[in-house]
């Protein structure tokens, strides 16, 4: 069949209008082409300081469906008046540098968000984002980034596979999530943000910006398996071990991450501890299986870090006191059906002590309100023991001012035919009045029998806490000020144990300030009034405290030159000896940057405590002077985009000389005592050598040296030969080297 020339063109335009969107090419080069039909955005505010005025430099912003991924860029123009930090940053990085950061809630509930930060030299920062404000930065992701630099400024182009999250499935051809963008200059510290919306505020993930799109859908399959081997110079044994993890997405509603045999040798290193208190100390899980998607899980309360699933608990300390747990198999899975998001977790540990561990996550979004539950549940056979825990969490936000928060929990513990319950609650109420002025009520009840910590954390129970807060802003400062922002907060607390016991009033007022020259700075000033501490005898009676202060400041600077530098001063009164003693600490870490990829830091923390009271057992208790003195060093040298090379080096010596001994009576006064109490010294060594090599995405190569050791003498001794002591412990040596890769079928 024969066409005319307009015929022939016609039909040529109606196959182009026909072809589906050009692939994005993720090159950091923003094509017209490719970027047609972007939603453009082009007004970006301050946030930081947070005034709303125009971003002092040009941005844009440009955000494309595709069947590829959700595709986000960013224009940043960048005049030479203004430096361009060229600093190559680690995954993950903290540093004040020139960056953009895209987040996303692809259910645009406020329950997740996702942050996929890029760095003007293309270094990356992943997280997850839960609670309006917590990030988690522990979760990596696989997405694609690009980074281009011209004489006008940078660009950024960051494609998000729609794989990356659970998303619930959408009705029809579109769907709506909700974005923030925004793009901080690392010279000033400036971020300016579409929309307007700030971390600082009450409500953030909440307000993020809706947008319509494509609705687009894809499947996946990664299969990682992993090789290690290990080398352990002190018992002289080798040890080589294998395993896998799986990651499956068949649609775009159910996500399922599965494990066996996981190899959690040491790969990041975590900073030295040393805990005398009565309390445990929180560390965060960087192990990938309990990282990867782990937002549907977060169940905090306003107690520090607390939550029902900490997954640290998995492959822990074991219950015979044999090593750690050794973990067979766990998985995970979680999506959605209709507007209910659900999630489960498993993990068996094998052995006569091996614990069994799972959880249940049910969340229900109704619009300006949240509602979820959870239940976890351990079986420790060892100590014939089943721990229960439910919990009720509702987010409530009646008006743009007012944020409320509440949380229901209850333990059943059952243990050698015994049974306890006790239940716990919590509240948060955020109201802003305008951009100046905030106020902020928090309420918490944690039961005398209520237990968390067999799957969860809870610093402690048999707690009740009350606080107001007032806080003003104040972001028209003067040209000349040396000040972008000032942010005054005050607050009067409240704590009682649930035996009616005054733990204590306090007055705290603290000031968080930023710098035009990007420092950031922080102040705080404590009065305590008199109290008990009802946790030092562990149980054997509450201990009367006279009343007390404390203060506390630290100013973090951003590299000017070659030089950076982190600093913390902090004064407080005795315990026991209230104000009539005072004690002292001060750090300081400063960082020489040899070159935009390498740099040194070597850092030291000392510290005096002319009060330092420690549970000798029963109701006797020392009163110690202390003395304590910190070593850290290390090197970062990020070779190339692919290649890091770091040393981590801590030394910690503490000297503690007894100053009285006491008995606790049953008024909770400390009478002194002639108790033998024996001074003590602390030598404690961390040292971490760690090569990385990234083969593909989530790939990766790493050689690990570690090596650490900790000692206590029941005698005092120089505080320098404590430090020194510490270099030559060798508790522990070894070499590992592992190698994973990433195969998505």
């Amino acid at each position: 069949m024969r066409h005319s020339f307009p015929t022939v063109v016609l039909l040529v335009l109606c196959g182009l209008i026909a072809m589906p969107a050009l692939a994005i090419e993720v090159d950091g080069r923003i094509d017209p082409e490719e970027w047609q039909g972007a939603q453009h955005i082009t007004d970006f505010r301050k946030v930081e300081p947070l005034n709303g005025d125009p971003a002092s430099l040009a941005t844009e912003g440009f955000v494309l469906a595709t069947p590829q991924g959700l595709a986000v860029a960013f224009r940043n123009r960048h005049p030479d008046s203004v430096p361009l930090s060229q600093q190559r940053v680690q995954r993950d990085f903290e540093d004040q540098v020139d960056r953009v950061t895209v987040m996303v809630d692809f259910d645009g509930d406020g329950r997740t968000g996702y942050v996929f930060t890029v760095s003007a030299t293309d270094g990356v920062y992943d997280a997850i984002l839960s609670n309006e404000h917590d990030l988690n930065a522990d979760w990596d992701g696989k997405w694609r980034h690009a980074v281009q630099r011209d004489r006008d400024g940078w660009s950024v182009e960051v494609l998000l596979p729609w794989h990356i999250a659970p998303m619930r499935k959408s009705t029809s051809d579109q769907r709506v999530v909700k974005v923030y963008l925004d793009r901080v200059i690392g010279y000033t510290g400036e971020r300016s943000a579409w929309p307007y919306a700030s971390i600082q505020r009450p409500r953030f993930l909440s307000e993020f910006a809706p947008i319509e799109l494509t609705n687009y859908g894809q499947q996946l399959l990664a299969i990682t398996p992993f090789v290690s081997a290990l080398r352990d110079n002190v018992d002289r044994d080798n040890r080589l071990d294998g395993g896998l993890d799986l990651f499956w997405k068949p649609s775009g509603q159910t996500q399922l991450t599965a494990t066996v045999n996981p190899d959690f040798g040491q790969v990041e290193s975590d900073d030295l501890i040393v805990n005398f208190n009565a309390t445990e100390i929180f560390i965060r899980d960087k192990r990938p299986f309990f990282t990867e998607n782990q937002g549907i899980f977060e169940f905090t309360t306003p107690s520090d870090d607390s939550q029902l699933l900490y997954t640290r608990r998995v492959g822990g300390p074991a219950d015979d006191g044999d090593g750690s747990g050794d973990i067979a198999a766990a998985l995970k899975l979680n999506g959605s059906v209709g507007s209910m998001k659900y999630g489960v977790f498993a993990a068996d540990e094998a052995g006569e002590a091996g614990r069994t561990f799972s959880a249940l996550r049910l969340v229900r979004d109704f619009e300006t309100q949240n509602l979820g539950i959870m239940a976890t549940n351990v079986e420790r056979p060892f100590y014939d023991r089943e721990a229960s825990v439910v919990g009720i969490d509702h987010d409530w936000r009646p008006t743009a001012r007012w944020n409320v928060r509440t949380r229901l929990v209850g333990s059943d513990i059952q243990q050698a035919g015994e049974s306890v319950r006790d239940t716990g609650a919590t509240l948060i109420t955020d109201y802003e009045w305008n951009q100046r002025w905030r106020a902020q009520f928090v309420g918490m009840h944690f039961g005398d029998e209520l237990q968390l910590n067999d799957a969860g954390y809870l610093s402690r129970n048999n707690y009740n806490y009350a606080h107001v807060q007032l806080s003003r802003r104040f972001t028209e400062l003067p040209e000349t000020s040396r000040y972008a922002s000032k942010d005054w907060r005050g607050r009067f607390i409240e704590t009682y144990d649930d035996h009616g016991q005054l733990l204590n009033h306090q007055l705290r007022l603290t000031r968080e300030s930023r710098w035009r020259n990007g420092s950031w700075e922080y102040g705080q000033i404590v009065i305590n009034s008199a109290g008990v501490d009802d946790l030092v005898t562990r149980g054997n009676g509450a201990m009367n405290r006279p009343p007390s202060f404390g203060s506390y400041f630290t100013i973090e600077r951003p590299r000017r030159g070659n030089w950076s530098y982190t600093t913390e001063a902090e004064l407080f009164s005795g315990k026991l000896a209230g104000n009539k003693v005072l004690g002292y600490s001060f750090s300081i870490v400063p960082t020489y940057h040899v070159s935009d990829a390498f740099n040194v830091y070597v850092g030291g923390y000392v510290d005096y405590n002319p009060d330092w009271i420690i549970w000798e057992g029963g109701n006797l208790v020392g009163s110690f002077a202390s003395r304590e003195t910190h070593f850290d060093t290390g090197i970062n040298w990020i070779a190339t985009p692919k290649q890091e090379l770091r040393l981590k080096l801590q030394a910690i010596g503490i000297n503690a000389k007894l100053r009285q001994a006491y008995r606790i009576d049953s008024r909770g006064n400390a009478i002194k005592s002639n108790d033998p109490v024996d001074d003590f010294s602390v030598a404690n060594l961390g040292v971490q050598l760690r090569y990385r090599y990234e083969l593909a995405p989530l790939s990766y190569l790493y050689v690990v040296y570690g090596r650490g050791g900790y000692n206590e003498d029941p005698l005092a001794q120089n505080l320098g030969r404590s430090l020194r002591d510490s270099f030559s412990l060798r508790d522990e040596e070894q070499l590992l080297i592992k190698l994973s890769y990433r195969f998505e079928p």
